[in-house]
């Protein structure tokens, strides 16, 4: 049998929790200031903003989750040379957990803004706090205990559709079954909550939601905040994906102030991958969650404004100034000298009457560790014949009984990465079907029991009690919002850069407005080419704020 891994906590304690030599303190100082607690005060509360950072210079903390309401758990107890925070602290979002002082307690705080400066002035030590504030939010997501509670049916769409929100966006949470947990039960009698209106999430500032949205829920949890009308920013970069995040991190590391929007959750499609072993510099793999995660936390470190979710609608010019006014969900607008379009792709979906009927319960776009569990011994089907296909189909394979992964094409040579069709081949309980296209989804009150497809060359029809479909079938460039904002387009729907309309480099028929990554056309639909194109179009933003042009339409063919 393989060895239990150990938690993260006892793994790599050292790292999480570090003590802080006199020589560090002294060098923090300057970006500080200093405060005093008394015995049984709260430093911090979850759901409340920390003031930032904290260093204990003499006293002790205990740190706790609310595991339940009413009902704390110790991570750990501070002491001098140790700090209180996690990535929370980084942007000044809501804790999400407490603080208590068990004795008089001496301390410096950092705030953010300051947390950053002392990240980019003090490179090795920002390197050792940035390690330990990654380390305790991984911390957090493994015990499942700290942050909104979602309480619903395990297999209920709107369950799922909020658990996937929470993990993409790297949100801890806990989950209970309303059908069997005698926790969610005890909290259903308490606030006396019909079944018919689960699920419920119980925020950590203590409001009650009943099926919230996810910007509502991201609202609760202070993952969106208001956007400030008055700023004007340098550039404004729609899509938190590879593109858009590696655009945002070179823009805010090279001083220009950056604000970044997406109407899903950073990431992308890149983001759904099981696992990707070909980009550069990670030999042993990584997680598509993994690697947007890094990239997300890279580009708070320098300070970029982050609104996820929260949909771009409608591109214009500014009223009363050079530049371009962006408006957005709930009737909001943000002002901006130049915008990034890296709106990405999104995915395509079958032509097939009832498919929305199953969506979100027993159709996915995703394969991640909430789908798995959801088909966990039974068989299910990839449709795909791409690297998402694969490196879904070879995640699955190690959570289910069986996968069948049904392509049109007659192989899978010409369009999945060579180690991924080696990979699929050994694995014992995957069946590769070719040539073949689903022709009926069966089932009812949203569950899939059966799949129907047919074979293109012999005809044969053959129906498989499958109940756990995955579509990895291409995506369709998200640029409808763009259809009134005066960007050229082609003929499919991407859009149009550089000589292609007798404009500058990613630069599209409205100057100072660029696009990159998959949304634009011509672009290499690889995660690798996005990262380049988004530190590529810095250069340009640059050379456009150097000249200070106001916004106007390039000339088309």
């Amino acid at each position: 049998m393989a060895p239990t891994a150990q938690p993260i906590t006892v793994a790599r304690r050292d790292q999480m929790f570090p003590i802080l030599a006199e020589a560090d303190i002294e060098r923090m100082r300057r970006f500080g200031e200093a405060s005093s607690y008394a015995a049984g005060e709260y430093i911090v509360t979850a759901g409340t903003v920390a003031p930032g950072l904290i260093v204990i210079l003499s006293g002790t903390v205990d740190i706790t989750q609310d595991v339940s309401p009413g009902r704390r758990e110790t991570i750990v107890t501070h002491g001098p040379g140790n700090f209180i925070g996690e990535l929370a602290q980084l942007s000044s979002r809501p804790s999400l957990v407490n603080a208590e002082a068990k004795e008089p307690v001496e301390a410096f705080v950092i705030p953010s803004q300051r947390l950053r400066d002392l990240m980019v002035q003090e490179a090795s030590l920002g390197e050792r706090i940035m390690r330990a504030l990654i380390l305790r939010r991984v911390g957090l997501l493994e015990s499942g205990s700290s942050g909104p509670i979602v309480i619903g049916p395990a297999g209920n769409g709107d369950t799922l559709r909020l658990q996937g929100f929470l993990r993409r966006s790297g949100q801890p949470h806990r989950a209970l079954d309303s059908d069997s947990d005698p926790c969610a039960k005890t909290l259903i009698g308490h606030f006396h909550i019909d079944p018919h209106h689960l699920p419920i999430v119980l925020c950590p500032n203590g409001k009650l939601m009943h099926n919230p949205g996810e910007t509502e829920l991201a609202r609760c949890i202070g993952l969106l905040r208001p956007i400030d009308p008055d700023t004007v920013y340098d550039v404004a970069i729609v899509g938190a994906g590879p593109a858009g995040l590696a655009a945002a991190v070179y823009a805010a590391s090279e001083g220009l102030s950056t604000i970044v929007l997406d109407c899903r959750a950073f990431g992308g499609q890149a983001g759904a991958s099981a696992r990707i072993e070909n980009y550069l510099g990670f030999p042993t793999g990584i997680t598509g969650m993994a690697l947007m995660a890094r990239a997300y936390n890279q580009a708070q470190k320098f300070g970029v404004e982050i609104v996820i979710p929260d949909e771009a609608k409608l591109l214009g010019a500014a009223d009363d100034a050079p530049g371009y006014r962006l408006d957005v969900g709930d009737g909001e607008s943000l002002r901006t000298r130049t915008v990034v379009i890296a709106c990405g792709a999104r995915y395509r979906r079958l032509d097939i009457a009832n498919l929305a009927q199953f969506e979100g319960t027993s159709v996915h776009y995703w394969a991640s560790p909430i789908e798995a569990r959801l088909c966990a011994g039974q068989e299910v089907a990839v449709v795909g014949a791409g690297n998402s296909a694969g490196q879904a189909a070879v995640y699955l394979a190690s959570q289910v009984g069986k996968v069948t992964l049904l392509a049109r094409r007659d192989s899978l040579d010409a369009t999945m990465s060579r180690y991924l069709v080696e990979r699929i081949k050994a694995q014992p309980n995957i069946e590769v079907v070719t040539e073949t296209e689903i022709e009926a989804l069966e089932g009812e009150a949203g569950n899939l029991s059966a799949l129907r497809w047919r074979n293109q060359v012999t005809g044969a029809v053959t129906t498989r009690p499958i109940q756990h479909l995955f579509l990895f079938i291409g995506a369709d460039p998200n640029t409808d919002w763009l259809a009134h904002c005066d960007v050229a387009l082609d003929a499919r729907g991407f859009v149009r850069t550089g000589a292609d309309i007798a404009a500058g480099q990613m630069e599209t028929s409205r100057s100072g407005v660029f696009a990159i990554g998959d949304v634009r056309s011509g672009s290499v639909k690889r995660v690798a080419a996005a990262v380049g194109e988004g530190a590529q179009v810095v250069a340009a933003l640059h050379a456009y704020l150097s000249r200070g042009n106001a916004p106007q339409t390039a000339g088309r063919p």
